[in-house]
């Protein structure tokens, strides 16, 4: 970079991100992507990462791996705390500042919690790797922990074994489709005293229908799906308190170890940075060229934007969006340096709405068509391995579902993490003997390894 050209600051190496530095890959420009991780992230697949189905390493990138062809691009390791909009500087956690001529925010969104944030060390979400890995492990100990517990334990195995999932979206769905299919088949090949009929999951939504942004045709379709798979889906039913050993829903009290949280998201603090309005997500209600209003050099897009599709309604927070939306903005940019018309304001091609339930079945709604069962799911399949980031990934991914396919065999099923240094001092206890008896007799699970549940008064994700 030789500072003789504009300065385009992108914050945010996910989808949207990507997509205006592609985009802008053949113009004169200098770039710095701002991530506070090191990697891109294929979001739509975490919860199979959660699950045991993927790695990790198959749904995840090294940033500076992908856009490393191009020597105009800088790629920075840290955290925006604010923007200085008049002064077209970004402040960094670092203490470093970041000046710009160009600035794109590309930030995402994380849990909401509706106010309730407290019931976030109970309830984790999944949004990054360390959730994923975070659920893996809460739902895997917990059927270790059922399989140590005595004959006279079995409320504590009953606990261990109950599975509660808290929003009906997407994410809800795919992720009580997912458990259903890892508990039941792990119990029944890997463990002896444990049976498959113990397991039990229920997806809890406030609302009266699953998928409330597909058709009630595939709403329908979809709950079928997963109460054959064994869920049990409670409807207009809301989450009133959560706490380390188990949720409230409305005056019912649920025992349960293991909570994830798929009801709702708010975006980050792009609004607050700029003093731009923003919607009740959160998000900046942007000008139809996807800029904050009244700074036309800062774009917001992604789960960062409030945006309307040309009949009125908000624009899905999913990776096509985003990906369209980057796309828009490397176009406007391009435009600029070029001294040509802009290009019209941006609209959004919907490209459908997909949602899988287990190994077999999926819903999509393409507006003119609708998909259900084996077929949906063989298309969701290779959506989802043609929007992976790179060959690799793919191939892997691929591979991995077709060995799952055939065998039911989950490879990943690893639990890492805090419970290794809990387990060697387990270990250490039942050297010494009568110590170690608690474990054996079923006792709580530490705090650490706990996730609560999720209490929404809103649909899930």
């Amino acid at each position: 970079m030789d500072g003789k050209h504009p300065h385009v600051v992108v914050v945010g190496a996910g989808f949207g991100g990507l997509a205006v530095v592609h985009g802008l890959r053949h113009g004169h420009v200098d770039i710095t992507l701002v991530d506070r991780q090191n990697h891109h992230l294929f979001q739509p697949l975490l919860y199979q990462v959660a699950t045991a189905a993927l790695s990790p390493a198959d749904i995840a990138a090294p940033i500076r791996a992908i856009v490393n062809r191009n020597p105009r691009i800088r790629v920075l390791l840290d955290e925006v705390t604010g923007v200085a909009a008049a002064e077209k500087r970004v402040l960094l956690a670092s203490g470093a500042t970041l000046d710009f001529d160009i600035l794109v925010l590309a930030t995402g969104a994380r849990h909401s919690y509706f106010g309730a944030d407290h019931w976030s060390a109970h309830a984790p979400g999944v949004k990054t790797i360390d959730d994923a890995t975070r659920v893996r492990r809460s739902i895997l100990l917990a059927m270790e922990r059922a399989e140590t517990s005595r004959q006279r334990d079995l409320s504590r195995r009953d606990d261990l074994l109950t599975f509660v999932i808290i929003g009906g979206g997407p994410t809800g769905v795919e992720m009580a489709g997912a458990i259903a299919e890892l508990t039941r088949r792990t119990v029944a090949m890997d463990f002896r005293f444990i049976a498959p009929s113990s397991v039990r999951i229920l997806l809890i939504e406030a609302g009266p229908r699953i998928l409330p942004s597909f058709p009630e045709s595939l709403s329908a379709a979809a709950k079928r799906a997963l109460e054959t798979l064994g869920v049990v889906v409670r409807l207009g039913e809301m989450v009133t308190d959560i706490d380390e050993a188990g949720v409230m829903v409305g005056d019912e009290r649920i025992e349960t170890a293991t909570v994830i949280w798929a009801a709702g998201v708010q975006a980050s603090a792009a609004g607050h940075w700029l003093a731009a309005p923003t919607d009740h997500a959160g998000r900046v209600v942007v000008e139809p060229d996807l800029t904050a209003p009244g700074h036309p050099d800062i774009f917001v897009i992604g789960d960062t934007a409030a945006v309307m599709d040309a009949d009125g309604r908000p624009v899905p927070g999913v990776a096509p969006a985003a990906k369209q939306q980057g796309q828009y903005v490397a176009r406007v940019l391009a435009a600029r340096l070029a001294g040509r018309a802009p290009p019209p304001p941006f609209r959004y091609r919907n490209q459908g709405l997909l949602a899988t339930i287990g190994r077999q079945h999926a819903v999509i709604d393409f507006g003119w068509v609708r998909l259900r069962g084996l077929l949906a799911w063989l298309l969701w399949s290779t959506a989802h391995i043609y929007f992976l980031v790179g060959f690799r990934n793919r191939l892997v991914v691929a591979a991995n579902w077709l060995w799952s396919y055939f065998t039911y065999d989950r490879g990943a099923r690893l639990i890492t993490g805090l419970v290794a240094d809990e387990d060697a001092s387990d270990h250490h206890r039942s050297s010494l003997g009568p110590a170690s008896a608690p474990i054996a007799q079923g006792t709580s699970m530490p705090s650490e390894y706990q996730i609560a549940t999720k209490g929404a008064p809103t649909s899930g994700q």
